[in-house]
């Protein structure tokens, strides 16, 4: 049962590797800061989550991957800030 569990496991990633991918190559370039915007809030909640694993009381496996999944995360939340308010910029009057 439990290799059943790891294959579907497999299954669902590989597919959302596809997935996310057609889905990237498919939108316009002036939608890609908009979406980083949309993408910062799903990272905040993927922080969250991170930090909840990374703060478990015992040292396992998943203390680790929760501590690589922040830091992750907050690249790519600080990343999307900074493009966000470069493209916010260009839109303002001197």
């Amino acid at each position: 049962m439990e290799e059943y569990l790891f294959l579907m496991h497999i299954y669902v990633f590989v597919l959302a590797i596809f997935v996310g991918f057609e889905l990237i190559t498919k939108v316009p370039p002036t939608l890609h800061t908009p979406l980083m915007s949309g993408s910062n809030a799903i990272s905040g909640i993927t922080v969250v989550g991170a930090i909840l694993s990374a703060g478990m009381e015992q040292f396992n496996i998943s203390t680790i991957l929760g501590l690589v999944a922040v830091i992750f995360a907050m690249i790519n939340v600080v990343g999307g800030f900074l493009v966000t308010d470069r493209m916010l910029k260009m839109f303002k009057k001197k």
